[in-house]
Formats: C-alpha cells, structure tokens, sequence
C-alpha cells in the first residue's frame, strides 16, 4: 500500500518533565551553582552540568538541543519531577498531530519498544529499521514565559516560553535506514527526511546520505522533499549534511533557534533589515532552493518555490498553534476556532513590510496571537512541519475521511 506521506528517519521515547521551580532552586543550591556559571553550551555530564545547561537556556529564553553524555543522568532528573512518557521525533509527532485530523502517514523508525506499540496512534503506519526493543529516551524541559528561578541569591527570569532536549540515544544516532525505504517512496507526495543532527560518526552519516539520495530517486518528480533541519550535537555532521544531501531536496525548513545558530548571532526577528541580511546570509547554506523559517512571530518560505507555499505556511502555523494552546488532546474543531483567532498585529505588520522588500521571493504569514495560561511548547515545530506537509498534500485542514484516503 503506497502512503502520500512519508515521515522520517527516527522516532523516540520522550519523558516530558513538569515544570517545577521549586526543585530546580533546591538542586541548584545543593550543587551551590552561582548565576556566572550557567551556561547552555556546557558539556553534559552530570546532573550539576545538566542543571547549569537547563537553567541557562531558562534565562535566555531560547530552546535547544544538546547532547548527554550518558542517558541515565537525563533519566534520574526526570525521577525528580511528575513526569509523563510520551513519543518524540519530528517524523512521529508530526504523524500523530495530523492523525487526528484524519490524515494519514508513513512513518520510518529506527527504535520500538512497548511504549512505540502502545501510544502509536492507529492510522500511522510504520516501518523500522530496529531488529528488537531498546529503550533511550530523551529528556524534554519545557518552561512557561515568566518562569523565576532563583540561583546563588539572584533571580533568572524567562522571557519566552521554549523547551529543552537532552538526548543520548544509540538508535537514533547510527540512524540504520530499513531497506524497505525506497519501496515505500514510490507513489509519495510529499518525504520528510529529518533527524541527521544527533549522529557522531561522520563515515556512517556519508553512508546514509548515499543511500537515502538513491531511495529517493523512487520518489515521483512531482514529490515535495522538505528536510527539517534541527539542533546538531556536531556541527561537523551539519557540515557534510550540508556538502552532501543536496540536489533532491526541495525546502530546507528550520525553526528561529536553528536558524540563529547557523549564523552565529540573534536576529532581531521583528526588523525587516536584519531578517532580509539573515536570509541572503543563510541562503548559501541551505541545501534547497525554498527555505522555510517558522518562529514565534511569523513563519515564512524564501527563494524559488515561496509563492506556492503560502497556505502551507498557514497550515503550519495554524496546527502548531493550535497544539499550543490545547496540547495533545487538541480536536478538529479546536483547529478551526484557531482559525477565528486575531493574527498577531507585530507579525502582521513585519509580514507586509518584508512583503514589500522581497516581492515574489518571499511569502510570509503572521503567527495568532495566543494568550494561554499553561501552552505546549514541546513539539511545536514537529507541529508545525506536519500541518505544513498535510496541508500541501490535502488542502486546509481538517479533511474529510473521503480526501484522506
């Protein structure tokens, strides 16, 4: 059976921690951390390092990816907070946040245990490259706009809600693709590939570049590639992904954080001067024609194929904020009454400024103008990706079962 979707290269196993400033001050003052050693850039490899690592990005309000050096530091931390387990990877929270608008996929897994089996929703399909169970989950901090920590007798402060991914995960990181691949590609509108940046070993990734470049040779010529690109743990292995997965791909999509990171400063995301020298300044980096870049504030896609992705664009913006306010549980209807929401009025006006500039090089849409006491920050990107790849496929969302099938 042939899928119009297919989503990968790897999912996981996420244990999402609740939000707790309490123990976050009670850690810090037993491990007598001061505000001068916080640092989101710190090498984990230990509770007292994974504390500086989380309490810097709280400060920065930024969202990140790091790498820890050992899995069960990340897993002990979790013990000390309520915590839920839940999947992860942008290849299955994309799946499961437009399964339950009716759409279905394909997704391609690299690691399965029981958790995999019991919260897969029925309707995604799925291959894997796993020959047995294996359990490395990723720890997910996610802090509310606002969140006060106090550290060595001063106050951090949260500017921006965002989350935080620790992550020490085998499966993910030799990324073994399922031979199966190519076949599963033949008759596919649109082909995710995502999740290169937590590989280690610069001649495994080579191999996978090779290998999926010929897979997707089986893909139709009308088939939309849209590679997610994310936090590496090497920017060495950004480097060949770089050099090396070009040519098929499509758009290059990432969020304002990746983005930032690529070009080694923060960009005034409001100031239509700086995002224009960002884009010429990330565009010979890309390894696509369209770039897409989704923020907080707007998301848009820039370069050859920017004036077909408008409703895309929206699809995106409007399921990822839609799981913000309402979390995993959201409905369809909850995604039409976020339709009626207001867009935000800084976003609206940078998008018809940046309009104005660009032309028919760019398309930009404003973000809604959320107001949530308690959002989902997690997977809003992954969100974002599946409403984006849906809706270039079906239309707005939500669909009828006759469309999704």
């Amino acid at each position: 059976m042939s899928h119009d979707l297919v989503l990968g290269l790897g999912g996981c196993v996420d244990f999402e921690i609740a939000w707790d400033a309490r123990v976050l001050e009670e850690l810090a003052a037993e491990y007598r951390i001061g505000v001068a050693e916080l640092d989101a850039d710190v090498p984990v490899v230990d509770e007292r390092s994974l504390l500086c690592s989380i309490l810097a990005f709280v400060r920065d309000g930024v969202g990140g990816e790091r790498f820890l050096v050992s899995s069960d530091t990340g897993i002990a931390f979790a013990s000390r907070f309520q915590n839920k387990i839940s999947l992860g990877g942008t290849c299955v929270r994309a799946a499961l946040a437009i399964i339950r608008l009716g759409v279905p996929s394909l997704v391609h897994l690299v690691s399965t245990d029981d958790n995999v089996r019991r919260l897969l929703s029925p309707g995604i399909d799925y291959l894997s490259s796993a020959t047995g169970d294996s359990l490395d989950p990723h720890l997910i901090v996610q802090f509310p706009d606002g969140a006060v920590v106090r550290v060595g007798g001063e106050e951090i402060r949260a500017v921006h809600p965002n989350r935080i991914i620790y992550v020490n995960d085998p499966p993910n990181r030799d990324l073994v693709l399922s031979p199966e691949l190519p076949d599963a590609l033949e008759g596919a509108r649109a082909f995710l590939p995502a999740g290169f940046n937590v590989m280690r070993d610069p001649a495994l990734l080579r191999e996978r570049l090779a290998f999926l470049q010929e897979a997707m040779t089986r893909l139709p010529s009308t088939a939309l590639v849209f590679y997610e690109d994310a936090g590496f743990h090497d920017a060495a292995m950004r480097e060949i992904v770089g050099r090396e997965f070009r040519g098929r791909v499509d758009v290059h999509s990432l969020n304002e954080d990746e983005w930032q990171s690529y070009l080694g400063r923060r960009v005034d995301l409001l100031d239509v001067d700086d995002v224009v020298s960002a884009l010429a300044e990330f565009a010979p980096q890309a390894i696509a024609s369209t770039v897409v870049v989704h923020s907080k504030y707007w998301s848009l896609a820039y370069g050859e194929r920017a004036g077909e992705l408008g409703v895309a664009l929206a699809g995106g913006i409007d399921l990822a904020s839609t799981r913000y306010c309402h979390g995993d549980d959201f409905t369809p209807a909850d995604l039409v009454a976020t339709r009626l929401l207001p867009v935000q009025p800084r976003g609206a006006a940078f998008t018809e400024r940046i309009g104005e500039r660009l032309g028919a090089d760019v398309h930009c849409v404003p973000g809604r103008l959320l107001d949530v006491a308690v959002p989902t920050t997690i997977g809003l990107g992954d969100t974002f990706v599946g409403g984006f790849l849906a809706t270039y496929v079906y239309g707005p969302l939500p669909i009828s079962e006759e469309e999704s099938c």
